[in-house]
């Protein structure tokens, strides 16, 4: 009965990765590689937490290798090849994305004595990528930006006009070599112009320092990399004609139960769930004002037509969810946004990748890397219990992701 089970959610997920085209597979293990962007596990844990709530039953592994300061070279970690031996190919990824290129190009005008560092850098360092890992897909990233926009540049024509550069080089490398490239730099810039005309202060913090993005750029970072990847903007989708409670759609989920007996209900079961996105956060919520992630990306929709009241109270589970006028009902609502049970089962899921993350880095940063030379006869049981540890967590993350039944209704104002 177990192989069976696991025989039915391999062909679920792997039916809904092919539909989808989305770049992970079934049994991928993916490393993010870079610098302190990389190393804040913003965008990074954004992508994760994406693939878990959106592919529930497809198993994908992730590790989180960014390093603070780090150029094609190396850096506070070590030297670029031991950097990498240590933090990527020791976990055998399929998948590698590489973002490099904010310290490279050392805050200045373009110096093309620096900028032939970093290409031929890079070039080495998909040479051994490629040597060591035959087969692994990677995804090369061009430079996040420098924020010139919300700002005056510091220099002619501004840091993040050599980022560009730098980019383009990274696109054409991409191209001659076969990898995904994945630009996280233009829709930022794009993003950030259209939030300095809405709130020029709080554009401002959408990349506070100009280099290291709060959560609201790295939500848009990880939009950029998510859409190169083709993943998939339905979380599911549900109409119903209100009169005689009749299903008209259904997309990625389950409806039964439907009764139009005084007031309409249904049961929902949805295979996925939406983004965690916390919309409270003003600069978060500014990020996704200034983009399309939540319309290419997040939509949960529902559509509820030939209703008789002119306003409803949606209760899912007991509890209100939003209160909607009949025309918006008819026309398909996004409960993406919305304070759903789905929602905070959402956050749930996230709040165990950001979990795993830290028992990693801990790992990492703080007993691995600075302990390595000091030959402790516990060092390897302690990275193991940390590991175990890290796994446990990993379980209650991918068990927190699997659909659950809500019952819902449309109460009458």
């Amino acid at each position: 009965m177990r192989s069976l089970k696991a025989l039915l959610a391999l062909l679920v997920c792997g039916a809904a990765s092919s539909q989808s085209g989305f770049y992970l597979k079934e049994g991928d293990r993916v490393v993010f590689y870079g610098d302190s962007i990389t190393d804040q596990r913003l965008y990074t844990t954004f992508v994760e937490s994406y693939v878990v709530t959106r592919f529930p039953a497809m198993k994908v592994s992730f590790v989180h290798s960014g390093w603070g300061g780090d150029r094609v070279t190396g850096g506070g970690g070590g030297p670029i090849d031991l950097r990498l031996q240590r933090d990527v190919f020791a976990y055998k990824p399929t998948v590698m994305t590489i973002m490099l290129g904010m310290n490279d190009g050392s805050y200045r005008a373009f110096d093309q004595r620096i900028y032939d560092t970093y290409t031929s850098g890079y070039r080495h360092i998909l040479q051994s990528v490629k040597e060591t890992l035959p087969g692994i897909r990677i995804t090369a990233i061009q430079p996040s930006p420098f924020d010139d926009v919300t700002r005056s540049p510091n220099f002619e024509g501004g840091y993040n006009a050599v980022l560009v550069r730098y980019g383009a080089f990274v696109k054409d490398l991409a191209a001659d070599q076969m990898l995904t490239v994945a630009d996280l730099n233009t829709p930022v810039v794009s993003a950030l112009r259209k939030a300095d005309t809405l709130d020029a202060e709080t554009a401002k913090k959408i990349v506070p320092d100009r280099v290291h993005p709060g959560p609201g750029g790295h939500l848009l970072m990880a939009g950029a990399l998510l859409a190169t990847w083709r993943a998939p903007g339905l979380v599911a989708a549900v109409e119903i004609e209100g009169t005689g409670g009749a299903l008209v759609k259904a997309e990625n989920t389950s409806v039964t139960n439907i009764s139009a007996a005084g007031k309409l209900s249904w049961t929902e079961t949805d295979h996925a769930l939406p983004m965690p996105l916390d919309t409270k956060d003003p600069v978060v919520d500014l990020a996704l004002r200034s983009s399309d992630f939540v319309e290419t990306l997040d939509r949960e929709t529902l559509k509820v037509t030939g209703l008789a009241a002119a306003r409803y109270t949606l209760v899912i589970d007991g509890d209100p969810a939003g209160n909607y006028t009949r025309e918006q009902l008819a026309a398909g609502i996004n409960l993406a946004t919305a304070a759903t049970p789905m929602a905070r089962q959402a956050a749930r899921v996230h709040e165990l990748t950001l979990r795993h993350n830290g028992v990693h880095f801990a790992r990492w940063r703080e007993v691995q890397v600075p302990l390595a030379s000091e030959h402790a006869a516990h060092l390897q049981a302690a990275l193991d219990a940390l590991d175990a540890l890290e796994a446990d967590l990993i379980g209650q993350q991918r068990s927190a992701a699997q659909p659950k039944a809500h019952h819902f209704e449309l109460v009458a104002q």
